[in-house]
C-alpha cells in the first residue's frame, strides 16, 4: 500500500501553480456528450477522480485524444447506449461518484440512462434525490432496481418546466441544466447552486448555443434548442487547491506565491483566512502570502468566539473546513468550526488530537479549536486519510509538526490533488512515497 512519510517542522519557500479545479471537470467533461461535435477542454488536472471519467466516457464511445498533460479533446458522435447493462460499467460507474454527471447529458440527447448507485468519499449521506427530482419535473421517469443496484431513467419526451430545488446542490444543479439545455421549452430553476464550477459550466455550455440566462444567481432561466455545437473551454484554477496552499503557509510559516488564482472567482475564501489571521496579499493575479512566526483569530465585534460554517456559494466551501480546522489548532485564539452540510468530515479531529491539537468535538458537525499560538507544535504519528479534504489537511499537519509522521490511504489524497508530493517538494518539503502496511489498531 502506498504511503507518504512526512518529516515536518521545515519553513518552505516558492511558487506553486494550482491545478485545474476538479469539481468543475467532472461537470465539463460531462458535458461533451451533449453535441457529436469536437469539444476541447484545457487546464484538466491529472487526478484519479477526472482520469477515471475519461476513461468511463471512453467506454461509452466518445473518442478521447490527449494533446498536452492537461488538454484533451472529445467526440461523442459513435455513444454505445447498451454499454450501460454491462457489469464494466457497473463496477466502474459505481466507483467513482463524479459519474452521476453523465445522467443529465445522457437523457437530454439520448432519452435514456442507467447508472449505478455511486461511491465516493466517506462523509456521511450524499442523497442523489435532488438530480433525480429534477430530471423528474422535465418528464423523465426512473425506477431504481435493488437487485442490480441500477437506477434506470427513461427520458423519450423532456419538457421544460418551473423546478424548485430542495437544496441547492452543485452536482445537482449542473446535471438538471445539462438535462434542460435540450428540453422542449423553458426551464426555470430557482434554489440552483451558482458555485464559479456552475457559472463556468452554464457559459460552456451557452458558447455551445444553449440559452442559459441568470447565471452567477440562484434563478437560473433556460430555453431549449434543438442542439449544442462544440467548443473550446478553460477550467478555473481549483479554489480548494488555493485554499489548502494559504493554510500550508501559515501552519509551517512558510513564505509561498501562489500563481495564476483568478481571484475574483475566489469569493470569500481570501477573507475567511484573513479572519484566522493569515496575511495575503494580491499581486497581479498571483496571492504572495509572507512567512509569519504567529497568527491570531479575530473574534466577533461583541468580542465573542468566532464562528467559521459553510454554506452555500457565495458562502464559505464546506471543502475548505478541514483545512480551516487543522489551521487554526496552531492560531492564538479560539474558533468554533461548523460543518453544516456534512455529517462525518470532522471525524478526523481525533488525528489531530493525538498530535498534540487541543480540540473538542462537540458533535458530528460542530468542533471548538483552541489554538495554541504555535507555542507547542504538533506531533509526527501514524494516521491513515479518511477522505480527500481531511487527507490533505494531515499532510498539512503533518508538514508542520515535530518529527515523523506517516499517512497511509495516499489513494483519497490523490483522488482530488495531483502530483500533491512532487509539488510540495518543489517548495522544501521532506515528502516521499513508500510502501507501508497500516498498522493495526
Amino acid at each position: 500500500m502506498n504511503a507518504f512519510q512526512i518529516k515536518g517542522g521545515k519553513p518552505l519557500k516558492g511558487e506553486i501553480i494550482p491545478q485545474g479545479a476538479k469539481n468543475e471537470a467532472l461537470q465539463i467533461i460531462s458535458a461533451v456528450l451533449l453535441t457529436p461535435e469536437l469539444v476541447t477542454i484545457s487546464n484538466i488536472p491529472d487526478i484519479v477522480d477526472v482520469n477515471k471519467l475519461i476513461a468511463l466516457l471512453g467506454d461509452l464511445g466518445v473518442k478521447v485524444k490527449r494533446i498536452s498533460k492537461d488538454t484533451y479533446t472529445f467526440q461523442a458522435d459513435e455513444i454505445d447506449l447498451e454499454f450501460f447493462h454491462s457489469p464494466k460499467f457497473r463496477s466502474k460507474g459505481g466507483s467513482l461518484r463524479g459519474s452521476i454527471m453523465i445522467v443529465g447529458p445522457l437523457l437530454a440527447r439520448f432519452g435514456r440512462a442507467a447508472i449505478p448507485k455511486p461511491g465516493g468519499d466517506k462523509i456521511g449521506r450524499r442523497r442523489l434525490d435532488t438530480h433525480f427530482l429534477g430530471f423528474e419535473k422535465l418528464g423523465a421517469k426512473f425506477n431504481y432496481d435493488s437487485e442490480t443496484g441500477f437506477f434506470n431513467v427513461d427520458a423519450s419526451n423532456l419538457q421544460g418546466t418551473y423546478i424548485l430545488l430542495d437544496e441547492a446542490s452543485v452536482t445537482g444543479t449542473a446535471n438538471i441544466v445539462m438535462a434542460a439545455v435540450l428540453a422542449k421549452g423553458t426551464t426555470t430553476i430557482y434554489n440552483a447552486a451558482c458555485e464559479p464550477y456552475l457559472q463556468q459550466l452554464c457559459k460552456m455550455l451557452n458558447s455551445m448555443g444553449a440559452n442559459i440566462s441568470g447565471i452567477g444567481s440562484n434563478l437560473l432561466t433556460i430555453e431549449g434548442v434543438q442542439e449544442l455545437k462544440g467548443t473550446e473551454h478553460r477550467l478555473l484554477p481549483d479554489m480548494i487547491e488555493i485554499g489548502s496552499f494559504i493554510g500550508l503557509a501559515a501552519m509551517t510559516g512558510s513564505e509561498i506565491t501562489i500563481k495564476d488564482v483568478k481571484f475574483k472567482e475566489l469569493g470569500i475564501i481570501p477573507e475567511i483566512f484573513k479572519r484566522m489571521g493569515i496575511q495575503l496579499e494580491l499581486r497581479g493575479d498571483d496571492i504572495f502570502i509572507p512567512a509569519q512566526s504567529s497568527y491570531e483569530i479575530e473574534t466577533f465585534i461583541d468580542g465573542s468566539i468566532m464562528t467559521i460554517a459553510d454554506a452555500p456559494w457565495p458562502g464559505f466551501t464546506p471543502d475548505l473546513l478541514s483545512i480551516i480546522l487543522v489551521v487554526a489548532t496552531q492560531a492564538k485564539g479560539n474558533v468554533l468550526i461548523h460543518q453544516k452540510m456534512f455529517e462525518s468530515r470532522l471525524f478526523f479531529v481525533d488525528k489531530l488530537i493525538d498530535m498534540g491539537a487541543q480540540i473538542i468535538l462537540c458533535d458530528p458537525h460542530r468542533a471548538t479549536v483552541i489554538g495554541l499560538n504555535k507555542q507547542v507544535n504538533l506531533r509526527g504519528i501514524e494516521m491513515t486519510s479518511p477522505d480527500i479534504r481531511a487527507g490533505v489537511s494531515l499532510l498539512i499537519a503533518a508538514l508542520s509538526a515535530n518529527g515523523t509522521s506517516i499517512i497511509h490511504n495516499i489513494e483519497q489524497i490523490e483522488r482530488g490533488y495531483q502530483d500533491i508530493d512532487v509539488r510540495l517538494r518543489a517548495l522544501g518539503a521532506d515528502i516521499t512515497r513508500i510502501d507501508a502496511m497500516p498498522a493495526s489498531h
